[in-house]
């Protein structure tokens, strides 16, 4: 008699923006309750103010203007512990913080990514744009350049970090640094034509996570 796999049920909290090092803590908090069996698998979703995040495989190199422009542009900048170089976050960005536990069924890093990558291409079908892999790289890209960014750390098999989808996005304050591997960035509003409401980005991310990591999501909790 075959066993029943019971499906994970996937809880969603809508940040709204949110300073990122609030968000970081927000993160690891939920990432102890998630490890713990406290809560389930979370889905965080934030925009940020601006803000540089250095990755681990980042060098000072990859911030390419001075202390003094930052400042001026109102970007400040945080060490993180993800994979990954220097990422802009900002306003008109989505950025997704996955935080679920990958044992014992889903132990595979790459494996991991490439649901992530999934998740992205097929919320930005949804709106028309066709997007793709590009081997040897992360993230979404399309034919005008990088749409979503992903970086992720994962520790005792619990997920933290995530992805940052371009959605109404300055694209001006990527020439801050070297973006990911050189390459150009784009975003769903330069792609559209039309600026996105960033409710109705979310509301397609939530439902094509838990459709490719096999999840339920509970009623979103909304930022207070």
């Amino acid at each position: 008699m075959q066993t029943e796999i019971k499906q994970r049920v996937l809880r969603v909290e809508r940040l709204g923006r949110m300073e990122y090092g609030l968000a970081l803590a927000q993160q690891k908090e939920t990432e102890r309750a998630v490890l713990l069996g406290e809560q389930p698998d979370t889905l965080l979703l934030v925009e940020h103010p601006h803000v540089l995040t250095i990755g681990r495989r980042a060098t000072a190199a990859g911030i390419l203007a001075p202390q003094a422009v930052l400042e001026a542009r109102g970007v400040s900048v945080f060490e993180s512990n993800r994979g990954g170089k220097v990422t802009y976050h900002g306003l008109g960005q989505l950025v997704g913080y996955p935080i679920i536990n990958l044992s014992p069924e889903r132990e595979d890093v790459h494996a991991y990514v490439r649901d992530l990558e999934e998740v992205l291409m097929r919320a930005l079908s949804d709106f028309g744009i066709e997007s793709f892999r590009i081997k040897g790289l992360t993230g979404v890209h399309t034919t005008e350049g990088k749409v979503a960014a992903i970086g992720v750390h994962i520790a005792r098999w619990v997920t933290t970090h995530g992805f940052a989808l371009n959605v109404n996005t300055d694209l001006s304050f990527f020439d801050l640094i070297i973006a990911c591997e050189g390459e150009p960035v784009t975003s769903m509003q330069k792609l559209l034509g039309r600026e996105l409401e960033l409710a109705q980005v979310e509301e397609r991310i939530i439902a094509r996570f838990a459709e490719v990591l096999g999840m339920q999501p509970e009623p979103a909790l909304t930022a207070q």
